[in-house]
């Protein structure tokens, strides 16, 4: 398979980055270390280069109703500026892709994709547009910067008259950002911790990047690689398609039943309200490690008899808690906070509890 580079490929080699092979694209992992960046990320602001993430703008008429057909939330209850998170249920009671919609306007949305699905989504939302909605993928156009922590609002402040302070959590504007036109500073991002993702032209990628240093200077602003992109979602209980999520899960299951909206007709929101009404026979739990140990995807999850009751879907050392944690999918019994579960960590059985999400305090 071809790996894609992303426009600033060059510039993270040069920071040091060790560079992986992920989604399709060669991408900073680390670098400095995964613990250095997780807390850089939590006490004070770092720079994640996601320009791998897919982008679809969908105009014209009709475009509401596509994305409505097609998404599991109701998106006509989007304002001007407002996103949304959302998934692309299958027919088959799984789920294409979780993204979130983005409202330009009336007749003007963007849709952002996950990285390793941009031709499936695509594929997908195409087949169902058959009202001549303008569909435009403009991934390759674009980079995307999530600039997270509790010092990205006032880091980003310095590069723009648009009052950041005032942009409400899931909602965006598009204003000139550090001297370019048009830059989508959106009130978004998967780390927990706060700040602003922002889409901009790849043209004008490397001196928002360099800007976005400078302003951050005097909080010791540090790019952030992907290894701490996995620990700060995860300490925060977000599914990561792929993992926690993927064709076969339902967003039932997954405890995404408030992006799941039954209020209008969806693909297949008949058999998904069916479950809902009977309940579904697992769940996506998150989990603290008791005892030592690491938990590790598909780690097998097993009751006090020793039965097999699940699998862990994400797992890592948390390193605001110093402790295992991870997500997983148990059978609903053994769902409940507060329940005893074992995971299998190399033959061993090693104790956990069920735990409410998020895993750490919000900030």
């Amino acid at each position: 398979m071809n790996i894609k580079q992303i426009p600033l490929n060059d510039l993270h080699v040069a920071l040091g980055a060790k560079m992986v092979p992920f989604a399709g694209f060669n991408m900073p992992v680390r670098y400095s270390s995964d613990l250095e960046e997780h807390m850089a990320v939590r006490n004070s602001v770092g720079v994640f280069d996601v320009s791998h993430m897919g982008e679809f703008t969908l105009k014209g008429p009709q475009a509401l109703d596509l994305i409505q057909r097609v998404t599991s939330n109701d998106a006509s209850k989007l304002v001007d500026g407002q996103a949304q998170y959302s998934c692309l249920p299958n027919d088959k009671g799984g789920i294409v892709d979780d993204l979130i919609v983005y409202k330009i306007k009336d007749e003007d949305y963007m849709l952002v994709v996950n990285a390793s699905n941009i031709d499936k989504d695509w594929n997908w939302i195409s087949q169902f547009n058959t009202h001549g909605v303008s569909m435009k993928n403009i991934s390759d156009d674009i980079c995307l910067f999530a600039v997270q922590g509790p010092k990205a609002v006032a880091t980003l402040q310095k590069l723009t008259s648009a009052d950041l302070s005032s942009v409400k959590y899931y909602h965006f504007l598009i204003s000139k950002f550090a001297g370019i036109d048009n830059v989508i500073l959106s009130n978004t991002g998967y780390t927990g911790a706060g700040g602003f993702e922002i889409y901009i032209h790849r043209d004008h990628a490397e001196k928002i990047w360099n800007a976005i240093f400078d302003a951050g200077k005097e909080f010791n602003i540090k790019p952030i690689g992907l290894g701490a992109r996995d620990t700060l979602r995860l300490e925060m209980g977000f599914c990561l398609y792929g993992n926690d999520i993927d064709d076969t899960t339902s967003p039932l299951e997954a405890g995404l039943g408030w992006i799941t909206k039954f209020t209008k007709d969806f693909t297949n929101s008949a058999a998904l309200k069916k479950q809902k009404e009977t309940g579904v026979s697992r769940k996506l739990i998150g989990f603290k490690m008791i005892d030592k140990g690491i938990p590790r995807h598909d780690y097998v999850i097993k009751d006090e008899a020793g039965n097999s009751i699940g699998k862990v879907t994400s797992g890592t050392m948390s390193p605001v808690l110093g402790i295992g944690i991870g997500l997983g999918y148990v059978t609903t019994e053994h769902a409940n906070p507060g329940k005893e579960i074992f995971i299998d960590v190399r033959g061993r059985a090693l104790r956990a509890l069920v735990q409410k999400l998020p895993l750490i305090a919000k900030e």
